[in-house]
């Protein structure tokens, strides 16, 4: 079996993993609240992993906020944000045609209440334009309640120009919210460096348990709690803490941080099955194939045939990919994604995302290349009498 849906979720890498093992035999348990010596020793442990994960994503620990996943955090960004931000004078919220669900969803929920949903468009490579967001930046000022643009998009892995991005945010006093989901631990990333005032994380992303994540924050005194408990998390996120989860967060980011230098391998093989299927098959087209991508990432078609009958001949080769996100995989359309990018539904219905990780022998790529011609030649007639 060949599992290639890293973008979509990761299997939990096997320093994770080692590290449950141990951790489940050894203990201790209890609840990291409580002030007996279990409590105190398993508050350290997570505070440790807390203190880790700031120091390899270049954070402070004070500004790393525990949560369940990159969806909490955006919502808890937007609702922070913008609950009383009509009351203060705001009006905009700024997206990209490119984010992920959770995005549009709550710039759509906000929409609802009397705000204001601008879209910066990309460029045909799926790359966000800045010159729009410059324009309104100055245009509209301290009316716009919020940015979000992310990092790098789940379904071509495209790498936004963020740091441009959070310059333009900074000068005008705007906050940036940065979706970081498919950035974090598969690329290097400093937070410090980066000016974004809010970053997502989650754990399943990068090898670390599912129903983990994070939300990074420049200055965490603008959040407002928004699961209301007993004061967990400095009072930011209530409810008892999933220390475990949290300490597997740390074990897959120092994992990344030791193991970065497999990248380039990785990116090696990909490029080389790349100009393998196109050799094979010129009509094919890689999407987001001339812009900066994560090295992990082919989104691929050949145009007129349909993704999930090559997701399904792939399958029967024990070979795992995706149409596009996880979010949008049951809908046999151009996603949203796509038709932002200006990609015409004979390309945008015929895609598969094919997506590995850091740890993956780059040898994979031959066997998906080989599965992969076979798929195109035996869908190829149907293609082709299809278009008669």
């Amino acid at each position: 079996m060949i599992y290639a849906d890293y973008n979509g979720s990761a299997p939990i890498c096997r320093e994770v993993r080692d590290y449950l093992i141990k951790r489940l035999e050894d203990g201790p348990y209890a609840n990291p609240n409580a002030i007996h010596r279990l409590g105190a020793k398993t508050l350290m442990g997570m505070e440790n992993a807390r203190a880790l994960c700031a120091k390899l994503i270049g954070a402070k620990p004070k500004q790393l906020i525990f949560n369940s996943g990159a969806t909490e955090g955006i919502s808890s960004v937007f609702h922070s944000l913008l609950l009383d931000g009509k009351a203060e004078g705001k009006e905009y919220i700024i997206i990209s045609g490119i984010e992920h669900s959770a995005i549009i969803n709550l710039a759509k929920c906000y929409s609802e209440r009397g705000y204001k949903t601008l879209v910066t468009p990309v460029n045909s490579d799926g790359v966000v334009q800045l010159e729009p967001l410059k324009a309104w930046l100055a245009e509209y000022g301290q009316k716009i309640a919020l940015v979000s643009i992310m990092a790098a998009n789940n379904e071509t892995g495209v790498i936004q120009p963020y740091k441009e991005i959070a310059k333009l945010c900074r000068a005008h006093k705007v906050p940036y919210l940065c979706d970081t989901t498919q950035f974090i631990g598969k690329t290097d990333f400093n937070f410090a460096e980066s000016e974004i005032d809010y970053a997502v994380l989650s754990g399943h992303k990068i090898g670390a348990m599912t129903g983990t994540g994070l939300l990074i924050a420049h200055d965490p005194s603008t959040l407002k709690c928004m699961i209301i408990g007993g004061g967990q998390e400095k009072n930011l996120r209530g409810g008892t803490q999933n220390y475990i989860g949290n300490e597997t967060l740390a074990v897959a980011l120092d994992t990344f941080e030791k193991n970065k230098h497999k990248l380039a391998k990785l990116r090696a093989g990909r490029d080389q099955f790349e100009a393998t299927i196109k050799a094979q098959f010129p009509d094919v087209v890689i999407l987001g194939e001339k812009a900066a991508r994560l090295d992990s990432t082919t989104y691929i078609s050949y145009p007129g045939l349909h993704g999930q009958a090559v997701q399904i001949e792939l399958e029967s080769k024990g070979i795992f990919v995706t149409t596009s996100s996880a979010c949008s995989d049951n809908e046999p359309v151009t996603s949203k994604v796509l038709k932002a990018m200006g990609v015409t539904d004979a390309v945008g219905r015929g895609v598969v995302r094919i997506s590995l990780g850091l740890c993956s022998d780059e040898n994979l790529y031959q066997e998906i290349s080989k599965a992969l011609i076979e798929a195109y030649r035996k869908l190829t007639p149907i293609k082709s009498h299809q278009s008669l």
